[in-house]
Order: C-alpha cells, then structure tokens, then sequence
C-alpha cells in the first residue's frame, strides 16, 4: 500500500500540479508531523536543506496543498496560522501556557451542525472543536 506521501504526490501529479524537490520535502514534513507547524516553523526545519529556498516558497506550497485538498489551515486567535495535514476527523487540545496543539478523537458532533441548521438557515460545511486547558507539562511546573 502506497505512503500517505506518496498518495499525496499522486493527488498532485492528477491535479497538474509538478513535484519539486521543495515541495516533497514541505508535503512530507506536514504528513509526518503532529505538532500543527506554521509556515515560519516548516520554513525552518526545510530551509536546511534548501537554504536558497524563501518563506514565500513555503506560503506558495501550503496554498497549493489547501487548494488541492490535502492540508487544512488552521486558523486560531493569533496571528498565525496552522497546517495539518491529518485529514480524518478529529479535534484539537490547545495549552493555553505553551500553545501546544494535541489530536484526540471523538465521534463526529453532528448533530451540532444539525441544530445549527434548524436554528440559523445556514448550509454547514463542517465544524471545528478546540477545547482549552494546560497540557501536563504546564500544569506539572504550576503545581511544583
């Protein structure tokens, strides 16, 4: 069975989309992380391979990967947004002390988007939720 890269790369090449060198080793950072990068954290763990290559170079890409459906952005409070590349349905545990983004699985809320429905006339497209608290390694240095 083909890597989770690999299908990417397959998605790409039927959009019509080239596959640089560049470009394979953003994708592959994103599928093979959890930590929820921004552009500025994938520019600096690729630009040590690719040291001519801009942060522009990584904002262009991540716009390619969104459009052909194979990252999502996150967008939170801050300034910055984030990429995961982890499709599936899932949901987001947020530190509030040190920013850390953690995957968990739930059954999917729908029926959320059904009351939302019922309760405005909006056509729902998805739903996201982010619960907010410290992660261990915060709550352990605030308690000791």
């Amino acid at each position: 069975m083909p890597s989770r890269v690999e299908q990417a790369m397959e998605k790409l090449k039927f959009t019509g989309v080239r596959m640089t060198p560049q470009r394979y080793a953003i994708l592959a950072y994103l599928i093979d992380t959890t930590n929820h990068p921004t552009a500025d954290d994938i520019y600096r763990e690729i630009e040590k391979r690719f040291p001519t290559m801009s942060v522009a170079t990584v904002y262009n890409n991540l716009k390619v990967f969104i459009d052909s459906g194979l990252v999502k952005e996150m967008k939170f409070g801050d300034a910055s947004s984030r990429y995961d590349a982890d499709l599936s349905e899932h949901y987001h545990a947020i530190c509030n002390s040190c920013g850390i983004i953690v995957d968990f699985e739930h059954p999917p809320i729908e029926d959320v988007e059904e009351v939302a429905v019922q309760a405005t006339g909006f056509i729902i497209h998805g739903h996201r939720l982010e619960v907010h608290g410290l992660c261990p390694q915060c709550s352990h240095t605030l308690t000791h």
